[in-house]
């Protein structure tokens, strides 16, 4: 997509206040990994090519395997994800998917299953975070081109 405006310039104090979300994600007990998972399969979702490039390489960078990457359009029928990356990932795709209804019974319970109180409210804001950074470069094109991240470059400063 052509960069419509430079959001970054022209909503910087907005931005600051979301990019608030990074520190308090940076000291939650959810794994990295799997913050990184939920940030890829959303921006996967909302086809924002920049994210996926970005979270695409920070993945590769903590070591993830590539056919996981590859298949997590697919991530229920393949058979190596774990129980609580499926139950994060049904939460991400509920959350996101808006449209289609709300997070279910079943979805809920699955993550709460998995995760404590603290860590489900965690997940909730990595996925309202990474949808509002999707959303924005939906709306006005990245402000960087897609291809140009360098892993850790927006790495949470505490």
């Amino acid at each position: 997509m052509k960069k419509r405006l430079n959001y970054f310039q022209v909503a910087n104090n907005a931005l600051q206040a979301l990019s608030g979300f990074a520190p308090y994600l940076a000291k939650s007990p959810l794994d990295k990994s799997l913050l990184e998972l939920i940030y890829f399969r959303v921006s996967q979702i909302n086809s924002c090519a920049f994210c996926l490039d970005m979270h695409t390489k920070e993945l590769r960078a903590m070591g993830e395997e590539e056919h996981r990457l590859y298949l997590m359009d697919a991530w229920r029928e393949a058979p190596f994800y774990s129980d609580r990356e499926r139950a994060a990932l049904a939460f991400a795709e509920a959350l996101t998917k808006v449209s289609t209804g709300n997070v279910s019974d079943e979805v809920y319970n699955a993550a709460a299953a998995q995760f404590s109180e603290g860590e489900l409210v965690d997940l909730a804001i990595a996925i309202v975070a990474i949808n509002s950074y999707n959303r924005l470069n939906i709306a006005f094109g990245s402000p960087m081109p897609v291809g140009s991240y360098k892993v850790g470059q927006f790495a949470a400063k505490n």
